[in-house]
């Protein structure tokens, strides 16, 4: 009743870590405590509602130079001394390459019925259109498409999750040059046309706000590009190449979104849409000002992808202050836009407070200047985040901001379907694992306000 009325449909991908049956039982009577809540309230979520988990190509897969496969962006980065922290890298991740049917078994045993993979750019096409379609990645994935399929989970595939090969970036930029609209689209081709006829969730891009962002403006992902005031990189414009490579990026969206329309859909009777990376931002205070920083955040984070697929233009708060400087689209590019999505998928983790900087002054690089639409969207109120912190410096925990995301989709795009795609906990202190009660108590919270949004 509650999806058909809001025409609300979430898809909640969530990882999980057992809990050691020898820890406490706080966690346990707690939990306990919340599940006889939702009893009383007989509130169950709908027989076709996706309960899943979640990998990314380069982080899980492994397998880096296997079976034909050549180097992504990411391979090349994470070889660069300094860019990564503790200098990991995702030559052999967690090898699900050669690991998946195991990790499958477990999806199985854990009971998902759906699993949100992507897929591997520079394993099915190590040269881009500039060469040969690499028969050794498709068939693997044909393969392991066809195992989840056996065990009864959904696939759900997203084209390409921050990784390119890196023969593009050598060849013309990526992201900051037009032509990549016709690499993506030609990479597309081919997945819709192998595997299409068995998956029937396509997501083309995961989080391409994140991607442009932290690629373009503040360079701590590849291509390490970015302004000294915004990062630590030896080339690059914060300012305006975050606006090109969204701009090619969005442009590439529509061209596969059309394409799997016009040559795909109708036989294979698939959906497909966008995952972005949201965040709910909150007013650092009453005042109006502040609340239209709020405004400008969303505007500047989310809706700077979403409102030109949907609207066909950008948000009126970017044309206001961006001008000339924010790319136009083309006559071509409007007629195919709009619209250009079955579905939104929503990343959804923390929550922030914005404040204003149009009134005020804000510190150059940190927050608050014209490319981040003058808000500062890392603000303190009384000296504390939104939310309560965890050990990990971007993250904190405000379930609130589940229920107000969602509605704030749900309204603005005039009930398109939405899938949560990404939720979870994180820690930095690995000690507390198998005692699991923070993880608990979070994924209960989100859940009680997925419900409420729900309704």
């Amino acid at each position: 009743m509650y999806i058909s009325q809001f025409r609300l449909w979430l898809l909640c991908f969530i990882i999980i870590t057992l809990v050691s049956l020898s820890s406490s039982s706080r966690w346990y009577d707690d939990h306990i405590s919340l599940r006889e809540i939702n009893a009383e309230e007989n509130f169950h979520f709908p027989k076709n509602f996706l309960f899943g988990t979640a990998s990314s190509a380069y982080q899980y897969e492994g397998a880096y130079l296997t079976d034909g496969k050549t180097l992504s962006n990411w391979d090349v980065f994470t070889n660069i001394s300094g860019k990564i922290a503790d200098g990991s890298h995702g030559k052999i991740a967690v090898d699900h390459y050669h690991r998946y049917p195991g990790d499958l078994d477990l999806m199985e045993d854990l009971g998902v019925n759906s699993y949100r993979l992507s897929l591997s750019w520079a394993r099915i096409l190590p040269k881009g259109r500039f060469g040969d379609v690499n028969m050794g990645g498709i068939d693997h994935y044909n393969r392991m498409i066809n195992d989840i399929l056996k065990r009864g989970i959904e696939p759900f595939v997203t084209l390409t999750h921050y990784d390119i090969p890196q023969e593009l970036e050598f060849r013309y930029g990526s992201w900051l040059n037009p032509q990549i609209r016709e690499d993506f689209e030609h990479y597309a081709n081919i997945c819709f046309r192998h595997f299409g006829d068995r998956v029937k969730f396509w997501a083309t891009f995961n989080e391409p706000n994140v991607q442009v962002i932290l690629g373009y403006r503040t360079g701590t992902y590849p291509p390490s590009r970015c302004s000294k005031t915004f990062g630590n990189c030896s080339c690059g414009d914060s300012y305006i190449e975050p606006l090109l490579a969204a701009h090619n990026i969005i442009r590439s969206h529509v061209a596969a979104v059309n394409l799997y329309r016009t040559k795909f859909q109708e036989q294979q009777r698939g959906k497909i849409g966008i995952v972005m990376n949201t965040i709910w931002f909150e007013p650092v205070s009453d005042s109006l000002a502040d609340r239209l920083a709020a405004e400008r955040a969303q505007a500047f984070y989310l809706t700077w992808f979403l409102d030109p697929v949907v609207f066909g233009r950008y948000p009126r708060e970017m044309q206001e202050i961006l001008g000339e400087d924010l790319p136009e689209f083309t006559k071509d590019d409007l007629k195919s836009s709009k619209n250009a999505l079955d579905f939104i998928g929503i990343n959804q983790y923390t929550s922030r407070y914005a404040k204003d900087c149009l009134h005020s002054i804000c510190e150059p690089g940190k927050g608050g200047s014209k490319a981040e639409g003058f808000v500062y969207a890392k603000a303190l109120k009384d000296g504390l985040p939104l939310g309560e912190p965890t050990g990990v410096n971007w993250f904190s925990v405000y379930p609130q901001g589940m229920e107000e995301m969602l509605m704030y989709a749900t309204k603005r795009y005039k009930n398109i379907p939405l899938y949560v795609t990404e939720n979870g906990f994180g820690e930095n202190n690995t000690g507390v694992l198998l005692n699991d009660y923070q993880r608990v108590k979070f994924m209960s919270n989100y859940l009680d306000a997925l419900k409420r949004a729900m309704r």
